[in-house]
């Protein structure tokens, strides 16, 4: 690597930092807040807490597992028309972030209603006999007790965005994976390849202790 590119490397890496910032970002304020909705209406039709709303919990759980069973690069491909719609082009990190935040909302959907489960079940009976609602069964009780793992699921799902945005950048959406692949692996740069590796740990390993930290702060 000759010193020229060396000397490029921290200004190229800051950009594509930021670009890999704007697509997690975007992806994880839509699953938050469309992803934890959709956990939620999944456990409670499941339960029969909402009458009426089978139909649309079978429309629902089929939509996620359809996007959770495509590869994600093949659902790049899928959504590029609905990509054109919504964000007006199919290149750089804005338009990554729709694949990206619809391969997130199913995963953390699926994830949160997997969190509410392990709500304790008489927790639930004791507040519909006690006449709750079930808006303030959802807030007090189902929300609040499965806050940790709710945590502990945001966590997981925030780190695979940061893996799969590496993939989106490799076509057409810029951050961390273009430039390893631009850099790093077509121009033979290993030290490149190498500084985005690096970077990515410390990241993956801050949102994880972060992640833990927080969870646990919320069980005691």
């Amino acid at each position: 690597m000759d010193r020229d590119a060396l000397a490029a490397l921290p200004g190229e890496l800051a950009h594509a930092l930021g670009e890999t910032g704007i697509m997690v970002g975007i992806a994880a304020a839509a699953t938050a807040a469309v992803g934890l909705p959709l956990g939620v209406l999944l456990f409670i039709s499941d339960r029969g807490l909402l009458a009426g709303w089978r139909p649309l919990r079978l429309l629902v759980n089929t939509l996620i597992n359809a996007v959770r069973s495509t590869p994600f690069v093949i659902l790049l491909v899928l959504v590029l028309p609905f990509t054109q719609i919504v964000a007006g082009t199919t290149i750089g990190p804005v338009a990554a972030s729709i694949p990206l935040s619809l391969a997130s909302i199913a995963f953390y959907a699926r994830l949160a209603e997997a969190s509410l489960r392990e709500v304790d079940p008489g927790m639930i009976e004791a507040a519909l006999s006690a006449g709750c609602t079930t808006g303030r069964l959802i807030r007090v009780v189902l929300i609040w007790e499965a806050l940790p793992g709710l945590v502990r699921a945001g966590t997981i799902t925030l780190i695979s965005l940061i893996s799969l945005s590496a993939m989106a950048g490799i076509v057409g959406g810029g951050g961390i994976g273009d430039l390893a692949i631009r850099f790093g692996y077509y121009r033979y740069e290993t030290a490149t390849m190498a500084a985005t590796v690096v970077v990515l740990l410390v990241i993956v390993q801050l949102i994880q202790l972060g992640g833990d930290w927080l969870a646990r702060r919320l069980e005691r």
